[in-house]
């Protein structure tokens, strides 16, 4: 029974053999007996790449049949209709009225009073002028002082404004009066002394030039006199400039600065001359802005020629400008540092400015600044929260300090000489200081801050840093609402000073420093706008009644509350 079907098996086999050899042109295959001892396990290592293209000899090539096609176009009616579209309306908010033109005023304890006009007018929209008056004034009342300590300080301004084309120019002048009082008399040298006023008076006028598409970038010119009821008297004129030089292809910002500058003291103090004072000052700060990726570097330098005039000396002054910063993580983490240098050009008005109760024979000397350099950091903690450290270390020669001058008891017969007045002496101090500031935004709302200063000072000759504190400190906060009432606060803190009390009592003298307590300060104030045009506020200050020393024998007023309201308009 299997016989037939093997012998039919093997027929198959050797029929579909030769059919296969016979279809073939030329056959390459060798036959052989392979005997499988074991299946076969292929691996990536068997295999190869075949290094030759086969080609295709094929003796039949199919043809393409050209198909010829018509397309029947057949007009098709449409009875669509379109709606005309409608434009959608933007809600627009209402601008708020804006007036140019406001008047203030505000009375309070102590008789305390503020005041300020300010009106303006345009002129075809290219030019407009301006007049502004302000009046502060107080009348005496300090605790424990028995002669008069109000003050006055009324201000006059006039100011126009051009704006053309490639040029914005502006000139403003003024006068400033301020009445102050030598108050600070001890009850010892108290000899009921009446008259111990005296004014200051300044007088101004300022030009500022700003031009567009031109090398020359601005220009300014202040020309200043500065006197008093002394027959001390100053004048300053000032130019600086701004203009960018372009050398291969590089702009070179240089600024320019040219000062003129002449004084003298209404009296001597003692024995000594009266002083006089005065130089010509001109210097040139070149420096170049590089900007990399994530630094940006600012790399000059600035040098000064000084011609003394009276008792000032001539002489060449030379100073690194150089600043940068690093973005290490974006706007969270900045670092900075930088090496600068200047010149500081003090003058009797300046030194008014930081205390009343100089007497009128200082004799007045630029500040050499000869370096100042610094490290620091800045960013954000949070999207709301930003910070700023910052560690240095600064060297001036002929830096200014405040001390209380000498009093004679064999008798005193001007209203400054009777240890209530300050002298102004100079001395090379080395300073390190130290920065932290803290700002928070809560919302559009609410802003606070916090700041603190650190200082260390090293002198030459005087034995103190007088009358400069070591620490400062302060916070503010202030809350805009909605509902179109404002508020705000403020504290500060300021450490110990030192002071030089100085006693000539015939052949004899005695020498004390006195020390200064620190002292802390809070103020509230608040408003309300009760339409476009009107608001009222309220102003709380020196709330914790600290009758503090400011200066040596200088106590200020406690607690004062002062309310006003301010009136806009236009003409």
């Amino acid at each position: 029974m299997y016989k037939p079907f093997k012998y039919i098996l093997t027929f198959i086999v050797l029929f579909c053999s030769v059919s296969f050899m016979y279809s073939q042109e030329k056959d390459t295959i060798q036959t052989d007996v392979i005997n499988v001892v074991k299946p076969y396990t292929p691996s990536i290592s068997d295999a190869f790449k075949v290094k030759t293209t086969p080609t295709l000899e094929d003796n039949v090539t199919t043809e393409k049949k050209d198909i010829d096609y018509n397309i029947l176009s057949v007009p098709v009616a449409s009875t669509f209709i379109p709606t005309k579209g409608k434009a959608t309306m933007i809600e627009r908010k209402k601008p708020d009225v804006f007036y140019e033109n406001y008047l203030t005023f505000g009375y309070g304890t102590y008789g305390n009073l503020i005041s300020e006009l300010y009106v303006t007018k345009e002129f075809k929209r290219i030019g407009s002028f301006g007049a502004r008056v302000t009046q502060e004034m107080s009348k005496d009342g300090i605790k424990d002082k028995a002669l008069d300590d109000s003050f006055t300080t009324t201000d006059i301004e006039l100011e126009y404004i051009q704006r053309l084309r490639d040029l914005t120019w502006s000139v403003k002048g003024g006068l400033e009066r301020q009445r102050f009082n030598w108050y600070g008399v001890e009850d010892a040298y108290n000899r009921g002394n009446k008259d111990v006023s005296h004014n200051y008076y300044d007088l101004y006028l300022i030009g500022d030039f700003t031009f567009d598409y031109t090398y020359v970038k601005s220009a300014s010119l202040t020309l200043r006199r500065f006197y008093d009821d002394f027959e001390s008297t100053e004048n300053h004129l000032k130019f600086n400039g701004k203009v960018d030089l372009p050398i291969m292809d590089e702009e070179i910002t240089t600024d320019v600065r040219l000062e003129y500058f002449s004084g003298h003291a209404g009296n001597r103090y003692a024995s000594e001359q009266v002083p006089e004072y005065g130089n010509i000052l001109f210097g040139v700060s070149p420096s170049y802005k590089l900007r990399q990726d994530d630094l940006t570097l600012n790399i000059g330098a600035s040098a000064y020629y000084m011609i003394g005039i009276n008792s000032t000396e001539s002489n060449f002054y030379i100073y690194p400008n150089i600043t940068g910063s690093f973005r290490i993580v974006d706007d969270a983490l900045i670092a900075y540092g930088g090496l600068t240098g200047d010149v500081i050009q003090n003058t009797y008005r300046d030194f008014v400015q930081d205390n009343q109760f100089l007497s009128p024979t200082i004799n007045v000397k630029p500040t050499d600044n000869s370096f100042d350099a610094y490290v620091g950091m800045l960013g954000k903690f949070t999207s709301n929260i930003g910070y700023n450290f910052k560690l240095g270390y600064m060297s001036e020669d002929d830096k200014a300090l405040f001390r209380k001058n000498q009093f004679s008891d064999r008798g005193a017969t001007t209203a400054y000489k009777y240890g209530n007045s300050f002298e102004v002496v100079y001395d090379d101090v080395k300073t390190i200081h130290a920065l932290g500031e803290l700002t928070v935004d809560w919302d559009t709302h609410l802003k606070m801050g916090l700041r603190a200063e650190y200082m260390n000072y090293n002198t030459d000759v005087e034995a103190e840093a007088w009358n400069l504190p070591n620490i400062k400190a302060s916070v503010f906060g202030d809350y805009m609402s909605d509902q179109k009432w404002f508020a705000g606060a403020n504290i500060f803190y300021v450490g110990g000073r030192k002071d030089l009390d100085v006693i000539n009592s015939g052949s004899n003298q005695t020498t004390e420093t006195i020390s200064l307590k620190g002292y802390i300060d809070l103020n509230i104030n608040g408003g309300y706008n009760l339409n476009n045009r009107f608001t009222v506020y309220l102003k709380l200050n020196n709330i914790a009644n600290q009758s503090y020393q400011r200066w040596s024998n200088y106590n200020v007023q406690g607690f004062q509350i002062l309310g006003g309201a301010t009136y806009k308009f236009d003409f």
